[in-house]
């Protein structure tokens, strides 16, 4: 597992990934776009989720203080409210990310974790 100063390193990036990415996003005209919300998934929640995952089932746990652990929530959220997106719902996320971690490791699908917590898609 890496030292705090790493992880935290790796916090920053994927919490600046989030914010770029919400700032560049247009909705989709015709949604879904289930390619761009597959997409946002494998490049942005799911490591994001697993960072956490990984932080606490790495070998040693490293203390994850509340400003970068609100910081990769934050970044958690942002990625799950533009996967929403992708499907023409705009929703306020407001998701634990301990809860989706350890759906993460339930499940060990980072789609089915973003469906899970949205509702989006509804299952049939």
């Amino acid at each position: 597992m890496e030292t705090d100063d790493a992880v935290e390193e790796r916090i920053d990036e994927l919490a600046a990934a989030a914010s770029d990415a919400r700032e560049r996003f247009d909705s989709p005209a015709d949604p879904p776009d289930e390619d761009e919300a597959m997409r946002l998934v494998r490049e942005g929640f799911g490591p994001t989720a697993s960072l956490f995952v990984e932080i606490r089932t790495g070998g040693r746990s490293v203390h994850l203080p509340p400003a970068p652990y609100d910081r990769l929530e934050g970044a958690m959220n942002d990625w799950l409210a533009l996967y929403a997106r992708c499907y023409g719902v705009d929703l306020d996320a407001d998701y634990e990310l301990r809860n989706a971690a350890q759906l993460l490791v339930d499940t060990h699908n980072a789609r089915d974790v973003a469906q899970i917590l949205t509702g989006v898609p509804e299952r049939a």
